[in-house]
């Protein structure tokens, strides 16, 4: 994400560029998005995949390492050349009206474009041998959502292209067919290590920061539901800008101490499972809800 904006606001280029690239398993919300009723956040802790905003609009993606994608940089650019470029290699790919490339009706690909100045971006996924299991998973988010301020994504049906291309073995071989019919000859554009330290002091001050990632998030309301040995605990939850500004429980559930008094003190932290853990470790939950463990609650609350 870094890379991206760095191009598109400091490389020095008057023609249109292009680069193709991949990363390990993450999900890509959108600018406007709001990470906590986007994303299965725990899905993603418990199976290492990393979190990321990006600077362009759109819905939440999943990347692993057999999605390829795409970067076009100019005045004037279009996601055009991809689709006529997999059209070359036999995929019938179109476009839609939803910043999507579609193959026979499902969705390969998912784009999205940003102005700046004189300059556009756009950059898109072509799946190509996605884990689909963990893509729905990723971004099927558990509990209710209420009312959410910001983006939500537009689900589609979902395809890879490696059934599309036999004559590919891997998607190596897919990305140098690919990076030859879009480069159509031109030369590379040198990117010196100062230009890399430069891409990574805007990760570390920008895109790799709590309050880029989740303190975007817009205004959301959530219920978390769960059975315990005390009763049937709610948890009804106020968010913005990543902060717990509303707790409510309710319930079945017994406990010697009102529940209340244990959302007070929660109320203005971040809605960050270490930043709660830190207070509720010297809570005594046991006392507001019977038997019930900090990580319980935890669990409950994320």
């Amino acid at each position: 994400m870094s890379f991206d904006e760095y191009c598109l606001e400091q490389y020095p280029s008057n023609d249109v560029f292009f680069y193709l690239w991949r990363n390990r398993p993450s999900v890509i919300v959108g600018a406007n998005q709001n990470v906590y009723t986007e994303v299965n956040l725990g899905y993603l802790e418990a199976n290492d995949i990393r979190l990321a905003r990006r600077v362009t609009g759109g819905g939440a993606v999943y990347h692993d390492l057999q999605n390829l994608n795409y970067t076009l940089i100019g005045r004037e650019v279009s996601p055009e050349p991809i689709v006529q470029a997999l059209r070359s290699l036999g995929v019938p790919a179109e476009l839609t009206g939803r910043n999507d490339i579609f193959v026979e009706g499902r969705k390969v690909s998912g784009y999205a474009r940003r102005l700046w100045r004189d300059r556009q971006i756009i950059h898109g996924t072509l799946m190509y041998d996605v884990d689909l299991d963990t893509l729905a998973r990723a971004l099927d988010v558990p509990g209710s959502k209420l009312a959410v301020k910001g983006i939500a994504s537009v689900r589609s049906r979902v395809a890879n292209l490696k059934d599309c291309l036999p004559q590919f073995a891997s998607l190596d071989a897919l990305q140098a067919a690919l990076q030859e019919i879009l480069a159509a000859g031109d030369a590379e554009l040198p990117f010196d290590d100062a230009r890399r330290a430069a891409v990574q002091r805007l990760s570390d001050a920008k895109f790799s920061t709590w309050d880029w990632i989740y303190g975007q998030s817009r205004e959301a309301d959530l219920v978390r539901r769960a059975r315990f040995a005390c009763g049937t605990v709610e948890a009804h939850v106020s968010l913005d800008r990543g902060v717990l500004t509303a707790l409510r429980f309710a319930g079945d559930f017994q406990g010697a101490l009102p529940a209340e008094g244990l959302a007070a003190r929660l109320t203005g932290l971040r809605y960050d499972r270490n930043a709660l853990q830190e207070t509720l470790s010297g809570a005594c939950v046991g006392r507001y809800f019977d038997g019930l463990s900090t990580q319980e609650l935890l669990d409950l609350l994320f």
